[in-house]
């Protein structure tokens, strides 16, 4: 369609212009031949009229008809000339020749106007005729007898009186119109040949310019989709299509020379990201996805071919301690270097992949239970061996591993990788730097693989919004005081719309880092809670409590979101009180003093929870910052039968007074110790007999 269109303008440009120029010519010049004939004969016929006319006087004059017939008929030879008539004055006619009956029969002198141009009348054309009338006039010679010259030279001038008659003719215009016709045969077969010289012209000009665009089209076209390797020859000798060829070739080349180094650096870039997909940066070892499939492979031939591999989990102990001291550079160049150390250890057929973090994966083909102990033990002592320095330090590294076997009775990959885990955190809990070998009737590890289903019910949990807040009234035992006093308390909802207690998924959150996701969760839902009550046309809520866990009071983002939150709602403030466990509190207590002293500079409390419950609490009080003490359940439930619990809760009261604390004792479940613990003088009182928790819609009602 291009090609057409292209030849089709090229054509129309040449011929059009040509074609109008050689019909303009062609018309110009047979008008003009045409014109040229018809004066032609009008010239000869006035010529012939005005010689016939002077000689015819003397025969009309003297009415000698003979010799004005031999005037007749010598005009009637002239060429063209068909009629010839010789009149008197009265129209009579004195005589006359004709080749054919003559038009002229009948005509009168006042019939044909008379022209004031020579006295000649020309008739209009009729039917091919032309008639031309010349009048006969008398003349007189006059000498002049005066001249000079010896004969006096005779002057002949007409007489100005009426006309002694008319001399009539009659001319053919079929000769004149033979040679018209000829001259436009002759113009219409000059005209076509000159429109098909022109149309060759135009076809091999169209070739000659068109042939070599289409073929650079056709080029174009091919180097578009992609054929790189096409070259253009246009064979022509112009300057202009040389430059064409010689440019578009040398561009092809060029494009040609950039998609190889393309194609190269997209292979250089698909193997890079092959291997990068499928190896860690950092150690250069496979990573966990590249992993899961080899242990997926190992899983299918150990069930269809009847073969026995292990699984290895390995994770660093005291790795944190590098990082925290030295910062993540150094705990990379750790990584790095004890990788090398690993490798060298590890047989050919066998996999080494870093899971993530300081986890390590090894995957032991064909390789009995005996051996893969072995094995792993020289795994432990190659860590523990390693030696890494920073500076003028020097740091030792553990590594806890839990191993499982693979063979026929292997569920699938997540199941390995689950229990191999649990192996692992069990050979942490038995005192790091082990060896353990996960076995299907190990108590310990049936709990810990427990703990690991409620990571996933805690996530899907948080994705599905089946979190929910409840709350439960904190009673002022001593003196009556103006609002509520409440604790937020978490709920879990199941899958089948049961609610479940927080110490159900807690220990969970807290052994695999979750608790700071679900801090984060309880503190965003409690202030948009919370907001409307403090209000000044919501409920007067005096006091809020939450619980913080242990490794959001060292997360510094938390802090900062606690900060920046309650700057801008300082009521709120005012009336949060965050609850930290006695055993978070000893464990990290520089963060907890931090977390303390940063927060009640916008006026927050603090309450240290469940008091008693740890061995060493007494020493720690007197350093942290706390506004109430929360009496450990344990000693509060039994109180009113126990001697032993009730003095505790006396000491822990006295205590508390003394330090200038308020206290609050909960799990209260009857009146008894409700009464026991006013008794005491105790000043806040929490538990189901005085109040069970509720969903917290319910909060302004109370």
């Amino acid at each position: 369609m291009m090609k057409s269109s292209i030849r089709r303008r090229v054509l129309l440009l040449a011929l059009l212009p040509a074609t109008l120029l050689a019909l303009s010519l062609g018309y110009f010049f047979t008008l003009s031949r045409i014109t040229d004939l018809d004066q032609a004969l009008r010239a000869r016929g006035l010529a012939i009229a005005r010689h016939l006319a002077p000689a015819c006087e003397y025969g009309v004059f003297s009415g000698n008809n003979q010799i004005l017939q031999r005037l007749a008929d010598s005009a009637l030879a002239e060429p063209d000339v068909i009629s010839v008539y010789i009149m008197d004055r009265g129209g009579n006619v004195l005589a006359s020749n004709s080749l054919k009956q003559s038009k002229l029969a009948g005509i009168q002198p006042g019939d044909i106007p008379v022209s004031s141009q020579n006295n000649i009348v020309t008739v209009a054309t009729r039917s091919n005729v032309l008639f031309f009338r010349m009048p006969i006039r008398q003349t007189e010679v006059q000498v002049d007898d005066f001249a000079l010259t010896s004969t006096p030279s005779p002057v002949i001038q007409p007489v100005n009186a009426a006309p002694l008659g008319y001399v009539a003719i009659e001319l053919s215009r079929k000769a004149t119109m033979e040679r018209q016709n000829e001259v436009l045969r002759s113009a219409a077969l000059l005209t076509i040949a000159a429109l098909i010289a022109t149309a060759l012209l135009a076809l091999r000009l169209g070739r000659e310019i068109t042939v070599p665009i289409m073929k650079l089209a056709s080029a174009v076209d091919k180097i578009g989709r992609g054929y790189l390797d096409v070259r253009v020859k246009l064979g022509g000798n112009d300057d202009e299509f040389r430059i064409l060829e010689d440019g578009i070739n040398g561009m092809v080349s060029k494009l040609h020379r950039a998609h190889d180094n393309l194609q190269e650096q997209i292979l250089q870039a698909t193997a890079k990201l092959s291997y990068q997909a499928s190896h860690d940066m950092l150690t250069g070892l496979i990573n966990r996805r590249e992993f899961e499939v080899r242990l997926k492979r190992a899983l299918f031939s150990a069930q269809h071919q009847d073969r026995e591999h292990a699984l290895c989990y390995m994770d660093l102990d005291q790795f944190k301690i590098v990082n925290d001291s030295c910062g993540h550079v150094a705990g990379d160049e750790l990584l790095r270097q004890l990788t090398l150390h690993l490798q060298q250890e590890v047989r050919e057929r066998d996999t080494l992949a870093r899971l993530g973090g300081d986890e390590f994966g090894l995957l032991l083909e064909n390789c009995p239970q005996d051996k893969a102990l072995e094995l792993a033990e020289i795994m432990r002592k190659t860590v523990e061996d390693f030696r890494f320095s920073v500076g003028e330090k020097n740091f030792m590294v553990g590594v806890s591993i839990g191993i499982v076997m693979i063979n026929h009775e292997s569920d699938n990959v997540v199941s390995l990788l689950t229990s191999a885990d649990a192996a692992c955190y069990a050979a942490k809990d038995h005192g790091r730097n082990r060896v353990h070998l996960y076995q299907m009737q190990d108590s310990e590890l049936a709990q810990r693989r427990g703990e690991m289903q409620w990571v996933n019910r805690i996530q899907q949990a948080i994705a599905e919004n089946r979190l929910q807040l409840y709350f439960q009234q904190i009673q002022p035992l001593q003196k009556q005081e103006q609002g509520l006093h409440v604790e937020l308390l978490l709920r879990m909802i199941d899958e089948s719309g049961q609610c479940i207690l927080p110490m159900a998924f807690i220990p969970a959150a807290e052994r695999y880092h979750l608790m700071p996701m679900l801090d984060r969760w309880v503190m965003e839902n409690s202030f948009r809670l919370c907001e409307a009550y403090v209000a000044p046309d919501g409920c007067e809520l005096q006091t809020w409590a939450v619980n913080v866990s242990g490794a959001s009071l060292c997360d510094a983002g938390f802090v900062q979101y606690l900060k920046s939150h309650l700057v801008d709602n300082p009521a709120l403030a005012q009336t949060l009180c965050i609850e930290i466990t006695e055993t978070a509190a000893i464990t990290n207590l520089g963060a907890a003093n931090t977390f303390i002293q940063e927060l009640k500079l916008l006026g927050c409390r603090f309450a240290l929870d469940d008091f008693g419950s740890g061995l060493s609490s007494l020493n720690y009080l007197k350093n942290l910052n706390v506004d109430y003490l929360k009496i450990d359940g344990a000693f509060i439930k039994d109180m009113a039968d126990d001697a032993i619990d009730l003095a505790m809760v006396e000491a822990i009261n006295k205590i508390g007074h003394q330090m200038g604390l308020l206290t609050i004792a909960e799990f209260v479940d009857s009146e008894r110790v409700l009464l026991k613990l006013k008794e005491i003088g105790v000043d806040f009182v929490q538990g189901n007999w005085i109040h069970k928790p509720e969903n917290a819609e319910a909060l302004c009602k109370a």
